[in-house]
């Protein structure tokens, strides 16, 4: 698994039929290719569905099988690129479901020190408490399959702007007292910044129709 998928992974059952393991091999190529293809084919599968009932299971994916399955494949793949964007979506969505209480004080915190949009973008109620946060990146996942995807990723990236402001700030509460808790929300700021700018990226080429 990478690195960036470290921080937020948890033990998880592995459904042995969700992906082929032919392609858990080692040849990165064919890696890629299925990466690329799967997700290409899961969007059209998905957008195609009339009832929704593929969207909620794949909005309840990780809560059921956690983020291994996913990472066999998608957490290999370029960070501009579609298999890319999905696997950052469902990594931040594990992270907001494993800790909700974390995420909705660094979301609090960061909204208080941000002078941007971001908030608005997002969309989070106010307050937002761990239920709503739960509630916030489900609806955000929801809209990559059921709505507009380039909004999705934007909503996504503020999300993530939002909470890496809380984590600096967290950061410096800390820096004098705990270094290693203030090391710990250093790291997280600096992984959802990336994550951020990946998605905004992400969006931009989806509206060029160049997000492969």
């Amino acid at each position: 698994m990478s690195d960036e998928s470290r921080e937020f992974h948890k033990p998880v059952r592995r459904p042995a039929e969700l992906f082929d393991r032919r392609f858990a091999a080692e040849d990165p190529a064919e890696v890629s290719r299925v990466a690329h293809s799967t997700a290409h084919a899961l969007l059209a599968r998905v957008r195609e569905d009339r009832d929704g009932t593929v969207v909620d299971r794949l909005v309840a994916f990780t809560d059921e099988h956690g983020i291994d399955d996913i990472a066999e494949l998608w957490s290999r793949s370029p960070a501009k690129s579609l298999p890319g964007a999905l696997w950052r979506l469902y990594l931040l969505q594990l992270m907001i479901h494993d800790d909700a209480r974390t995420a909705a004080l660094l979301y609090e915190r960061g909204r208080a020190q941000l002078t941007s949009a971001d908030e608005v973008v997002a969309g989070a109620p106010t307050p937002a408490g761990p239920d709503e946060l739960v509630a916030l990146i489900d609806t955000i996942l929801r809209g990559l399959f059921e709505g507009d995807f380039a909004v999705a990723l934007d909503r996504a990236a503020a999300f993530c702007r939002v909470q890496a402001a809380g984590a600096v700030g967290l950061a410096d509460d800390y820096e004098a007292t705990e270094p290693d808790r203030a090391s710990t929300f250093t790291t997280r700021a600096l992984r959802l910044s990336d994550y951020a700018a990946d998605l905004s990226a992400c969006a931009a080429l989806w509206r060029r129709d160049a997000l492969s």
